[in-house]
C-alpha cells in the first residue's frame, strides 16, 4: 500500500491557480510523489491490459498534472492523447515538469481547458478514456453530465474507465462538486449514472488503486 496524503490536508488546499503554485502540480491533485509514481503506472498497466495500444484515440478526463499523461503520451502515437482539465496551470506544470518540451512537440497531445464537461473540441472520436480520482469529488449531477456530454464523442465499442469510492448503502453527499470533497456511490448508482446516459456499464471493483477507489467501465455500445 502507497502511503497517501490525508483528506484533511487536501481539504486546506486551495482550488484556484493560486492553491496549485503553492502547493506544487503533484501534491495539489493529490500525492507525494511514491503516490504520483504508482498511481501512475497504475493506470497505464490497467489501460494497456485493457486493450489500449499507440493507434488508439484516448481521452483523459480531469488530467490534472499528466499523472496518467506523463506515461501515456510516450506510449501514443503523435495527436492521440487529449486531456481535459479546468485548470490551465496543470497542463503547463504537466508539460513543462513530467513530460517535457521535446516529447510535447514530438506526440503533439491536445488540451481542452474547461470545467463544465465540454467535449465539443475534441479533435477525432475516443476509443479509450478514463477519469481516475474525479469522481470521487463530484455530485451525481456532474457525473451524469460528464457521462451524457462525452457519449456522442466515442467510437462504437469505445470504453471509458472511472474510478469512484464505494458505499454499502446510499449516502448524504456535499452539494455541489468539489475538487477536494469525499463523494461516495453504491455501485447500484454507478451503473444507472451510465445506464441514463447510454452506455453499456460493467463493473470491475478492486484494482488496487492505493486510497481503495473501485473502478466502473462504461462501454459505448453501437447506435
Amino acid at each position: 500500500m502507497l502511503s497517501t496524503p490525508h483528506d484533511s490536508e487536501a481539504r486546506m488546499i486551495p482550488d484556484t491557480a493560486a492553491g496549485i503554485h503553492e502547493f506544487g502540480h503533484r501534491r495539489f491533485v493529490g500525492g507525494n510523489d511514491q503516490y504520483w509514481d504508482g498511481l501512475s503506472q497504475l493506470q497505464f498497466d490497467l489501460l494497456v491490459s485493457k486493450g489500449l495500444t499507440p493507434q488508439d484515440s484516448f481521452l483523459d478526463v480531469a488530467c490534472g498534472s499528466l499523472r496518467a499523461g506523463s506515461r501515456l503520451i510516450p506510449y501514443l502515437d503523435p495527436g492521440r492523447y487529449v486531456g481535459v482539465d479546468k485548470h490551465i496551470e496543470l497542463i503547463i506544470y504537466g508539460v513543462a515538469c513530467e513530460i517535457g518540451i521535446d516529447a510535447f512537440r514530438e506526440k503533439r497531445p491536445h488540451f481542452i481547458v474547461s470545467d463544465s464537461f465540454d467535449f465539443s473540441a475534441l479533435p477525432q472520436a475516443v476509443d479509450f478514456g478514463i477519469a481516475q480520482s474525479l469522481f470521487s469529488h463530484l455530485s451525481a449531477r456532474d457525473i451524469g453530465l460528464c457521462l451524457g456530454n462525452l457519449r456522442p464523442h466515442m467510437t462504437p465499442g469505445g470504453r471509458f474507465f472511472a474510478t469512484f469510492f464505494e458505499a454499502s448503502v446510499v449516502r448524504q453527499n456535499p452539494d455541489s462538486s468539489h475538487s477536494h470533497d469525499h463523494f461516495e456511490f453504491t455501485r447500484r448508482e454507478m451503473e444507472t449514472l451510465g445506464i441514463e446516459t447510454g452506455w453499456a456499464p460493467q463493473y470491475i471493483g478492486e484494482w488496487s488503486h492505493p486510497r481503495g477507489q473501485m473502478l466502473m467501465e462504461y462501454v459505448a455500445a453501437s447506435d
